[in-house]
């Protein structure tokens, strides 16, 4: 715990400090605004670390546990019944999903919320089978990923411009903290009783695509049934509320006490389909000895303190910043030009470069890798790369946000490189360069990033399209990771030549 604690805390601190630097000198915020943001850091550092401990002693190995014992079972049938299920509840619960669903709500009223989130959750459940079909007949990842993609942009031809940063985003906001860890975990179960690291990676990132087809499809059902015929009102995004009026301490705890009601709430939605499938896992597959659930419920127990701990953090002051920040740095980019515009872009990019390095998912990514390869792939490694993805990824959405152009024309071009990178790329390094674009929108990229982007958004020529930005986030880590994987496959030839 007192080595995640150190690490943690050296991925969040260059941000706090950069926020704390521009907050008191180039653009003035309210001291009790960035008092909160201080109080909230110290309580995202903390949660961290309870919440990845909580998923070495439990998530993880619960995962491991359920995919091999699956695999072993040697019933393709039961495996893949019991994937989507898993896919589907786990889904419907992410707490991620029921926020974005509500925004998707809030900005077309035609959509019903339920709806959205069921069909969100089967995309999942039916993505996560073809994942796990993929790896018992060890199919290449490759050619899944470029056989779905392309029906993907297929489909989204024909899909309302509107929803395409919505189907895109949606695939984002299913990799929860809680999501991600399980998914990959079972993935690696499946692969190890076939003793087969190649295939260990990807099945994070086949999920990911779920959603955006599930949710490009229902477009295109709400497109036939005419609900697009008229334009839709968008809202503009907004910054965030002035700080309460009250004393000192008011102010600053406040918001604190007022949220940890709703994020106690989500975290516990979000672990208990988890612990539910666990203990019908342990009844009627698992068959662990005492000593072994102990230690896991202990796991879990540590994940739902550090999961609301965190969460509280983010909501309570972490990401409110972000938004202000944001919002008056977007202010003097499009009022003053120059070298405001060059400060917004510089910002985001280092934002981007260290705060996806403190996503929990991530951490949970590097050290699998760093595990599965035998330490052949770093885990600094591969969040250097990581880092630099997101950090170009942020920075397109914000000079899209001032700028103001089609989505589109970053998402077709970028995804098609991608595809293209995978013809050289060695297979392991594609599935974990999939599996990077959905970890690497997690709830902090999803908010204090996302706040930060969208403040600027609103005064800009974009501000009325508040989605795409965790699109782009997801996009491209797959260059970047497939980059690093043909880069290093060039200099394992270079030595072999030696």
């Amino acid at each position: 715990m007192i080595n995640k604690l150190k690490e943690t805390a050296v991925s969040v601190f260059p941000v706090m400090a950069i926020v704390l630097l521009l907050g008191l000198t180039v653009v003035p915020l309210d001291k009790y605004l960035l008092i909160r943001f201080v109080f909230g850091g110290i309580l995202l550092i903390l949660g961290l670390t309870i919440f990845l401990v909580g998923i070495d002693l439990g998530i993880q190995p619960m995962g491991e546990r359920c995919g091999a014992e699956l695999t072993r079972k040697r019933s393709l049938s039961l495996l893949l019944i019991c994937a989507f299920v898993i896919g589907f509840i786990v889904t419907a619960a992410e707490p991620d999903i029921q926020v974005f669903g509500s925004q998707v709500r809030g900005l077309f009223s035609f959509v019903n919320k339920n709806v959205f989130t069921f069909v969100i959750a089967a995309g999942v459940g039916i993505f996560i089978t073809i994942g796990l079909l993929r790896t018992v007949l060890n199919i290449s990842i490759k050619w899944v990923l470029f056989i779905l993609y392309a029906i993907l942009f297929g489909v989204m031809i024909f899909c309302p411009q509107s929803f395409i940063g919505i189907a895109f985003d949606s695939g984002g906001a299913t990799t929860g903290p809680m999501t991600v860890p399980f998914i990959m975990a079972l993935g690696l179960g499946v692969s190890s009783v076939r003793s087969d690291d190649e295939n260990s990676f990807g099945l994070t990132g086949i999920c990911s695509i779920g959603p955006i087809m599930a949710v490009l499809l229902y477009s295109l059902y709400l497109k036939s049934q005419g609900n697009f015929d008229s334009s839709s009102v968008v809202q503009i995004s907004e910054t965030a509320e002035a700080v309460a009026a009250g004393s000192p301490l008011s102010q600053i705890f406040g918001p604190f006490e007022e949220i940890s009601g709703e994020v106690l709430r989500d975290s516990v939605i979000s672990i208990m389909p988890l612990f539910g499938l666990f203990i019908l896992f342990q009844a009627f597959l698992l068959k662990m000895t005492a000593r072994q659930v102990a230690k896991i419920v202990i796991g879990f127990i540590y994940s739902f303190i550090g999961l609301t701990v965190f969460l509280i953090g983010v909501h309570g002051g972490f990401s409110q910043v972000g938004s202000e920040l944001g919002f008056a740095l977007g202010s003097k980019a499009l009022s003053n030009g120059g070298i405001w515009f060059v400060l917004l872009i510089a910002v985001g990019l280092v934002f981007g470069a260290v705060i996806v390095c403190a996503e929990p998912a991530v951490w949970v990514l590097s050290e699998q890798v760093e595990s599965v390869s035998g330490g052949t792939i770093t885990r600094k490694l591969l969040l250097v790369f990581l880092a630099i993805g997101t950090a170009i990824a942020i920075c397109l959405a914000l000079i899209r946000s001032v700028a103001g152009f089609d989505l589109k024309w970053i998402l077709i071009p970028g995804y098609g490189l991608s595809m293209l990178l995978m013809i050289f790329c060695p297979s392991m390094f594609s599935g974990i360069a999939f599996d990077s674009g959905g970890v690497a929108s997690g709830p902090l990229t999803s908010t204090f990033v996302l706040s930060f982007t969208l403040g600027a958004a609103s005064v800009g020529a974009n501000g009325n399209d508040s989605f795409g930005v965790i699109a782009l986030v997801a996009m491209m880590p797959l260059i970047a990771i497939q980059i690093m994987g043909i880069m290093f496959k060039l200099k394992q030839k270079k030595g072999g030549q030696k």
